[in-house]
């Protein structure tokens, strides 16, 4: 079982940046890949990142790369995404979530544990 808890969420302007951290508890967390999505008011909760239990493999979604960059601390049970150059449509509840036998899946479904989301509000 795994626990996962967001935190760094909040209200900035265009072109700031923010650091989100996912905070996990239980022994085997490091061995599990780790996501991050996003869910916009009246849309489909979609992928953002995702990072291999080691952190050797990342993969991100078209629409961040270049501007988001994710990173884990097995040490410390936590896992990161750092955001810069935010837009407006970046504006969304962001969850974290955890993959048992991930390979860099991108599908809500593919994921088993999930946090309760932390909140990133982007003004133009």
């Amino acid at each position: 079982q795994v626990q996962l808890v967001e935190s760094g969420g909040g209200l900035v302007q265009a072109g700031g940046s923010l650091r989100l951290s996912c905070q996990a508890s239980g022994r085997t967390f490091g061995s599990y890949d780790v996501g991050w999505f996003r869910q916009a008011p009246g849309k489909e909760r979609e992928f953002v990142a995702t990072i291999s239990w080691r952190g050797g493999r990342t993969v991100y979604v078209d629409s961040v790369k270049g501007r988001f960059t994710i990173s884990r601390d097995n040490a410390k049970n936590t896992v990161y995404l750092q955001m810069n150059s935010l837009k407006p449509e970046d504006t969304a509840l962001y969850y974290c979530a955890a993959d048992r036998y991930g390979t860099g899946r991108q599908s809500v479904g593919d994921y088993e544990f999930w946090g309760q989301g932390t909140q990133v509000t982007v003004s133009s």
